[in-house]
C-alpha cells in the first residue's frame, strides 16, 4: 500500500526515523553545499537575491553577505517575501534599502507580488533561499513561483537553495486544492501537506505548471525524507513572526484553517497555533470533545487566554491547548476538521463554518463539513486524489 493511503487514514508504518537515528550528520543546507562548492555554480553571474532572515548558513551567515563577498559573483538586489526582509511584518512591505550591502531591496509583498522590468536591471540570475513552512497555503512558494514565471519569461536563471521541509517529506495530508480556486494563499492544486522540499517543489511547479524556468537546485546533503525539522541539527529559526516554534509548525495547517470561520488561532499569545479559542467558547467543553475523539498524536486541554494582537484582542478567549505526544501521528488537517464538526455542533451560530474555504480550497470537503458528515469520511474522500498527487510528486525527488 502507498504512503499516502497510510498516512492520511493517520496509521503510520513503522518508524523510520530509527535508521538515521542518535547520531545522523547534521543536514547541511542548499546554502552550505554552494558555500563548500565555492559558489562555483554563480561565478560571472550578476544576482538578484529572493531571501528573508531565514536564510543563513550553518555558521548564522546570511546568504546576503555571503554572495555580496563571494568571489566572481555580482549581487546586484535582494528581493524580500511576505513579512519582509527581517520577518516581522505582518502588513504590506515596502521596498527599501539593505543597511548591510547597501543594496536595493525589492519587497514582493507590497505594490507589487511579481518582480518588475525595472527590478530586473542588470540581472541575469536569482537565488531563492527562503526556509518555507511545507504548508499549500504558506506565501513563500507562491513568491517563489511568481518568480520563476517572470524569470522564466526573460530567460534569467533561476536557482534555488534547498532547505527542509519542516514537515518531513513523507506524509500527504489535506484536500487538493480545487483548479478554479488557485490564488496568492493556493497557487497551484497541491494538497496542503505535500511533503515536498521547496527545491522539489520547484521543479514540481516548473513542468506540471509549465513554467519552463531554466531551473537549477542546489540540493542538500544528509537530508531524509522521514526528518522533522528536530532531526536536521538545524537551529529553528521562525519563518514568520506567528510560526514561532517547531510544534506549532506541524499544528499549523489544520488550526490555521480555522481563523476565517471567527476562531482565534493564538495569534498575540505566547502559543500561536498551539492554542485556539474565541469569547464565546467553552475551552472545558470543547476539549472533552475533542479528546473523546482519539485523535492519534494530539491531546487537548481546556485554557483559556487573552490575544494582546490579531482576532479578539483584549478579549478573553474560552481556549483549548494542543500537546503533541507523538508528531509522527499528528494529522494536522484531520484535526481541523474535527474541531470544525464540533464547533459547528456547539456554536452553529457564532462559528461561520463557510468561511473556510479559502485555505481548505475544495468545495466537496466544504459541503461534506457542512451536511455534517464525519470528518474520518472526508479524509477518506481524498484519498484517489491524494494517491495520484503523491505518484506525480515522486518524479521530483531529490531525496530518499
Amino acid at each position: 500500500m502507498i504512503f499516502v493511503a497510510l498516512f492520511s487514514l493517520g496509521r503510520v508504518p513503522a518508524r523510520a526515523a530509527s535508521k538515521h537515528g542518535g547520531h545522523a550528520a547534521r543536514v547541511q543546507t542548499g546554502l552550505d553545499v554552494l558555500e563548500a562548492q565555492k559558489f562555483a555554480p554563480l561565478r560571472g553571474k550578476h544576482v538578484g537575491l529572493i531571501t528573508n532572515h531565514t536564510g543563513l548558513d550553518s555558521q548564522g551567515r546570511s546568504t546576503a553577505d555571503l554572495l555580496a563577498h563571494a568571489p566572481s559573483v555580482q549581487l546586484v538586489a535582494l528581493f524580500s517575501p511576505e513579512h519582509g526582509l527581517a520577518g516581522r511584518n505582518d502588513e504590506k512591505v515596502a521596498s527599501s534599502k539593505d543597511p548591510a550591502t547597501g543594496l536595493p531591496v525589492y519587497s514582493l509583498y507590497g505594490e507589487t507580488r511579481r518582480p518588475t522590468d525595472e527590478m530586473f536591471k542588470g540581472i541575469d540570475t536569482l537565488v531563492f533561499d527562503v526556509q518555507d513552512a511545507g504548508v499549500r497555503f504558506y506565501t513563500y512558494t507562491a513568491t517563489m513561483a511568481y518568480c520563476m514565471e517572470e524569470a522564466a519569461k526573460r530567460n534569467i536563471a533561476f536557482f534555488v537553495l534547498d532547505r527542509p521541509n519542516p514537515l518531513g517529506g513523507e506524509i500527504v495530508e489535506g484536500p487538493m486544492l480545487d483548479a478554479d480556486k488557485t490564488s496568492f494563499v493556493a497557487y497551484f492544486p497541491l494538497p496542503v501537506r505535500y511533503a515536498l522540499t521547496i527545491g522539489e517543489l520547484a521543479q514540481f511547479f516548473n513542468v506540471e505548471n509549465h513554467i519552463g524556468a531554466d531551473l537549477h537546485v542546489i540540493t542538500m546533503r544528509n537530508w531524509h525524507r522521514n526528518y522533522f525539522f528536530e532531526s536536521t541539527g538545524i537551529k529553528w529559526i521562525p519563518p514568520s513572526p506567528n510560526l514561532r516554534t517547531i510544534k506549532g509548525s506541524i499544528l499549523y495547517p489544520g488550526i490555521e484553517i480555522l481563523q476565517s470561520a471567527g476562531v482565534s488561532v493564538g495569534r498575540g499569545t505566547q502559543g500561536p497555533f498551539e492554542d485556539f479559542g474565541a469569547p464565546w467558547m467553552n475551552g472545558d467543553e470543547v476539549a472533552a470533545a475533542l479528546n473523546a475523539r482519539n485523535l492519534p498524536g494530539v491531546h487537548f486541554a481546556g485554557q483559556p487566554f487573552i490575544p494582546i494582537a490579531g482576532l479578539y484582542s483584549g478579549q478573553r478567549c474560552g481556549g483549548v491547548s494542543i500537546r503533541i505526544t507523538d508528531r509522527f501521528k499528528v494529522r494536522s488537517m484531520r484535526m481541523g476538521l474535527e474541531i470544525a464538526a464540533i464547533l459547528q455542533k456547539l456554536y452553529p451560530k457564532q462559528f461561520e463554518i463557510s468561511k473556510m474555504i479559502e485555505l481548505v480550497g475544495d468545495s466537496d470537503t466544504m459541503q461534506q463539513l457542512q451536511s455534517g458528515v464525519a470528518p474520518e469520511k472526508i479524509v477518506a474522500s481524498w484519498l484517489d486524489s491524494l494517491a495520484t498527487f503523491d505518484k506525480v510528486r515522486r518524479k521530483y525527488f531529490l531525496y530518499k
